[in-house]
């Protein structure tokens, strides 16, 4: 039976994507770029490691979507190698509020050491890091 492999990009739906550019790169890192699909147009997409979020207005989503597109219904868990302690330091200085953790999770290679945080659109954003 075939199997996939890896996830290469997620879609997020959101209200405004320059105010959700400004969050992820100046919050979480995570690297702009402009990409133009075979249609012609241009759109945006956030890239970490070997990853990519492709954003879309939430408003007028590209063909084909989800069902039900909706900006603020995402949970999303993001791994680091920096410490939750580095994590609460940026977050407090960018006055991000934490709102839950630090605290113990399972994650898919298995126990790590979370943070949450909410996005713009309200999307909840785990921050995980594995015991070393």
């Amino acid at each position: 039976m075939p199997q996939v492999t890896s996830l290469d990009h997620l879609v997020l739906s959101v209200t405004d994507i320059a105010r959700t550019i400004i969050f992820y790169t100046d919050v979480l890192g995570m690297q702009v770029e402009q990409f133009t699909p075979a249609d012609g147009s241009t759109r945006w997409a956030l890239k970490f490691g070997e990853q990519k979020i492709n954003l879309h207005d939430a408003s007028t989503p590209f063909a084909p979507h989800a069902t039900k597109v909706a900006s603020g219904t995402a949970d999303l868990c993001f791994l680091t190698g920096s410490d939750i302690a580095d994590w609460q330091t940026h977050l407090e200085t960018l006055q991000v509020l934490i709102e839950d953790g630090p605290i113990k999770r399972t994650g898919a290679q298995g126990p790590i050491l979370s943070i949450y945080i909410r996005d713009p659109d309200g999307n909840l954003i785990e921050i995980g890091t594995r015991p070393s």
